[in-house]
C-alpha cells in the first residue's frame, strides 16, 4: 500500500481546526498538503513547555515568519487552550494570516471556556480512512476485525499496533491529563461499554456492571465523547406517526476499536460480534462521507416502542435514506419488515438493505446491496443510489 493514500478531505482556505481521533492522518495530511507552512507540533516536549510557559510566543513566531509564510499550524491545540487568545488577536490584526489548528480532543478547550476563535475558524473533522479512498485495498473482513485507522491499516502488524494505540491512548490522554482517578476502573469500562455498541445507551445497566457510580460512568461516557472516541447516535421523530423510543445508541468510532476491546469467550456469539462491528463500519463511513461533503445531512436512527427499528436514517435537504445492515449473505422477507414500516410512515424516504452477499438484488421492492459494493462506492457528494 501507498504510504500516503489520497484522502477524501478537504480544508478551506481559511483558518479552520481539524479534529479526530489520533491515528486519523491529521499531521500526515498537512505534510502533503500543506508543505511550507510554519508547523509548531505540541506533541513535542520542548515545544510544548516553551508554549506552556509562555502561550503567547505564538505572536513573537508569526511576527518572525510572517514574511515567508502566512500559514501556521498548530498541532494537538488543545494541550494549552490558552494559545488561542493570542491566536484570535493575531488573526484580527492580519486578515492574511491563516492557522491550521488540529485537536484529538475537545476536552481541554471546553474546560477552558474557548470559543473556538469565536467563530474566526472553520470546524471541520477527519475520520478514518473511507472504503473508496483505499480503493483496491479495502478489505472488509480485515476493516471489520483491524478497522480504518491510516496507522493501523498502513502496519505490518495491525493487530500489535491496535492494541497499543488503545493503551497509549490511555496513558497519553486519559491518565497523562488526569482526567480520571483511577485508571482502571476506566479501562474496564472500555470493555464493558463495548457490549452497548450498536445498541441504546442505558448508562445505568453500564454503572451496574463496573461496579461503580452512575456519575463516575456519565463522566467516562463525556470523556469518550470529547477525546471523539464515541458517537451517540440520536433517535430519528421528525414528523412521528408512532411512538418513539428517546435514547441514544453508542458506537465507537471505528470498527477495529470496538472489535479489539469487545471481549470474546466461549460463550460470546461470534456473528453477533462481527454483526456490531459491521454495523459500526457503515455508520463509519456514513458520518465521515456526510463530514466531507458539501450538503449537509444528519444521522439518526429509528426506532419504535412497539419495536420496529431501522439501523440509520440519513436525512438532508438533498438526501432522505433508510439502511439497515445485516451480517448475512442471504436477505429475506423478513428482513425488511422494519424498513417497510419506515416507508410506510415516511414514502419520501429511499429503502436499502445492506447485506454480505455479492449481488445486488431488489426484494419486496427494496434494493439490497452487497456491503462491500456499497462502501467502495461511497464518495462524498455522491451517494451510490
Amino acid at each position: 500500500m501507498q504510504e500516503h493514500t489520497q484522502r477524501f478531505f478537504t480544508a478551506p482556505n481559511d483558518s479552520c481546526f481539524i479534529f479526530g481521533p489520533r491515528g486519523t492522518g491529521k499531521s500526515t495530511w498537512i505534510k502533503d498538503h500543506l508543505q511550507n507552512a510554519k508547523i509548531i507540533n505540541l506533541l513535542n516536549e520542548k515545544t510544548y513547555l516553551q508554549y506552556l510557559a509562555n502561550p503567547g510566543y505564538i505572536k513573537e513566531v508569526v511576527d518572525g515568519n510572517a514574511g515567508q509564510n502566512n500559514i501556521f499550524v498548530v498541532d494537538e491545540i488543545q494541550k494549552i487552550p490558552q494559545m488561542l487568545d493570542s491566536i484570535h488577536d493575531l488573526i484580527e490584526n492580519n486578515k492574511a494570516l491563516r492557522f491550521v489548528l488540529t485537536g484529538s480532543s475537545a476536552r481541554k478547550l471546553k474546560r477552558a471556556g474557548v470559543n473556538l476563535l469565536a467563530g474566526r475558524a472553520i470546524l471541520k473533522k477527519m475520520h478514518p480512512f473511507m472504503a473508496a479512498e483505499l480503493g483496491a485495498n479495502f478489505n472488509l473482513q480485515s476493516a471489520l476485525q483491524f478497522g480504518m485507522l491510516p496507522l493501523i491499516v498502513n502496519s505490518q502488524n495491525p493487530e500489535e499496533k491496535l492494541a497499543t494505540y488503545i493503551s497509549l491512548y490511555l496513558k497519553e490522554e486519559v491518565q497523562a491529563e488526569a482526567l480520571v482517578r483511577n485508571i482502571g476502573d476506566f479501562a474496564k469500562f472500555l470493555e464493558i461499554i463495548s457490549f452497548s455498541h450498536g445498541s441504546m445507551l442505558n448508562a445505568s445497566n453500564v454503572a451496574r456492571e463496573c461496579g461503580i457510580s452512575r456519575k463516575i460512568i456519565d463522566n467516562y461516557l463525556s470523556i469518550l465523547e470529547d477525546l471523539l472516541l464515541c458517537f451517540m447516535l440520536p433517535v430519528f421523530d421528525k414528523r412521528a406517526k408512532r411512538e418513539t423510543v428517546s435514547h441514544v445508541k453508542f458506537y465507537y468510532f471505528d470498527a477495529g476499536v470496538y472489535y479489539h476491546l469487545r471481549p470474546k469467550g466461549p460463550l460470546d456469539n461470534v456473528s453477533e460480534i462481527n454483526g456490531m462491528a459491521l454495523e459500526g463500519l457503515v455508520l463509519q463511513h456514513l458520518r465521515a462521507w456526510a463530514d466531507y461533503s458539501d450538503a449537509s445531512v444528519d444521522l439518526y436512527y429509528w426506532r419504535t416502542k412497539a419495536g420496529s427499528e431501522v439501523d440509520f436514517i440519513i436525512y438532508g435537504q438533498k438526501h432522505f435514506v433508510a439502511i439497515e445492515v445485516k451480517n448475512s449473505t442471504q436477505v429475506f422477507s423478513k428482513d425488511l419488515k422494519a424498513l417497510k414500516t419506515f416507508v410506510t410512515d415516511y414514502n419520501e424516504a429511499i429503502p436499502i438493505l445492506l447485506y454480505r452477499g455479492n449481488e445486488m438484488i431488489v426484494k419486496d421492492g427494496i434494493k439490497c446491496w452487497p456491503v462491500d459494493q456499497f462502501l467502495r462506492q461511497l464518495i462524498p457528494n455522491r451517494f451510490p443510489l
